[in-house]
This record gives structure tokens, C-alpha cells and sequence, in this order.
């Protein structure tokens, strides 16, 4: 029996897409910050709202 290729099973799966526009200096700065902080620019997005839902 081989093992299953593909992404593993999540707890709390990504289902749902958010599509958004930005300007290039804001796209610059999410870049910036993905590098710096070794994340993805989904990652980043997705702690920015919960940081700003906590407030």
C-alpha cells in the first residue's frame, strides 16, 4: 500500500476566499513584512484581521 500524496487533513481548514485590490505601496509593505517575518502573504493577512478583531 503506497502512502497518500497530497496536502494532509486540516483541523481547521481554508475554505473560504477573500479576493482584494491594493495599491502597490501597500502591496510593497505586505511583501516587506512577509520577508522579514518568514510568513505568506495569506498568513500575514489572516493574523492582520485577527489583530485588528481583538482590539
Amino acid at each position: 500500500m503506497s502512502a497518500k500524496m497530497g496536502r494532509p487533513i486540516s483541523n481547521n481548514p481554508k475554505i473560504n476566499d477573500i479576493k482584494v485590490r491594493v495599491d502597490n505601496e501597500t502591496h510593497d509593505k505586505l511583501l516587506q513584512y512577509c520577508e522579514k517575518n518568514g510568513v505568506s502573504k495569506a498568513e500575514a493577512i489572516r493574523k492582520a484581521i485577527n489583530e485588528l478583531l481583538e482590539k
